[in-house]
């Protein structure tokens, strides 16, 4: 059984008395595990709080690798083309059209990280509803919210390694 009473000023001045009142009235119920209602609220939320904090933690670790990957799929690329960037220098390509090479290439590994992303979390959305507090699984303001913040790292992974893209002499990609 429960008890609650409200009260004007602090709650834990009332213990004693909402003791002795119960006691008054049935000397064998026991009075134990008494708390304040902001005390029961807090505990009640904890648990999801944590899931929520674990989930967006597990998420963030989650967009490093993937943009880690991105970096490394795209550098080994830059890499492996680095006379035919040459030639296309060569040729009379300018170094902004190599930068803008490497980040299209870049922005395609990105979008079908992203196609691949929406369909799972559109699969998902109704087991995540549970874990969210105020706000729906599909937000339209938080949903796309991670496909755009997606987006801006695969650039910022991208731009490095077609940094080192545009520096290639075409005069000894020929001679190579």
């Amino acid at each position: 059984m429960n008890l609650v009473a409200r009260t004007a000023r602090d709650p834990k001045a009332f213990v004693s008395a909402i003791r002795t009142a119960v006691l008054a009235t049935d000397r064998d119920q026991p009075v134990t595990a008494v708390r304040t209602m902001e005390e029961v609220l807090e505990r009640a939320a904890a648990q999801p709080g944590f899931l929520t904090a674990l989930l967006g933690l597990l998420a963030a670790i989650a967009l490093l690798l993937a943009l880690v990957g991105i970096y490394g799929t795209i550098a080994y690329s830059v890499a492996e083309r680095t006379q035919e960037m040459g030639i296309r220098m060569a040729l009379g390509a300018e170094r902004a059209d190599i930068l803008g090479l490497v980040l299209r290439h870049a922005l395609a590994l990105a979008a079908s990280g992203i196609a691949i992303g929406l369909t799972v979390s559109a699969v998902f959305a109704r087991w995540l509803a549970g874990l969210l507090y105020r706000v729906s699984a599909t937000d339209p303001l938080t949903f796309p919210a991670g496909p755009l913040l997606f987006l801006a790292g695969a650039l910022a992974a991208g731009y490095l390694p077609a940094r080192r893209a545009t520096p290639v002499d075409p005069v000894l990609t020929l001679r190579g």
